[in-house]
């Protein structure tokens, strides 16, 4: 039997080495050049991660609480090194698309095949 953590380890190590995965490890080393875009991208990782929190605790997440993140995605938007970066989030997470609905597949098809009547005989 197929031990599928040795897959998904093994996975896990062709994609550090996707031209994806490498396209957006050197947009990110290139942004923490960038100073002042870096510490605003972490002032806005920092922000978001703090809303996901207090939404995940069953709280409600206010426009008060949305505005700072707002502006500071304004911000963002002016700075290369981070429109590039995005863009390079962009690109890899349509790779983890892409493998989550392959890895599904026999899940759906399972589900599939079970929703379809049996043939007559």
């Amino acid at each position: 039997m197929a031990n599928v953590y040795d897959s998904a380890n093994q996975l896990a190590e062709d994609l550090k080495s996707s031209q994806q995965f490498q396209d957006l490890k050197k947009s990110y080393d290139m942004l923490k050049l960038d100073t002042m875009g870096y510490a605003l991208f972490q002032q806005f990782q920092n922000l978001q991660m703090s809303l996901q929190q207090k939404q995940a605790a069953g709280q409600e997440v206010t426009e008060e609480d949305v505005k700072p993140l707002q502006d500071l995605s304004s911000k963002m938007q002016n700075i290369d090194a981070i429109k590039d970066l995005m863009a390079k989030e962009q690109a890899m997470s349509t790779v983890m698309d892409d493998l989550n609905r392959i890895i599904s597949t026999p899940i759906a098809e399972l589900y599939q095949d079970s929703t379809q009547k049996p043939a007559d005989k």
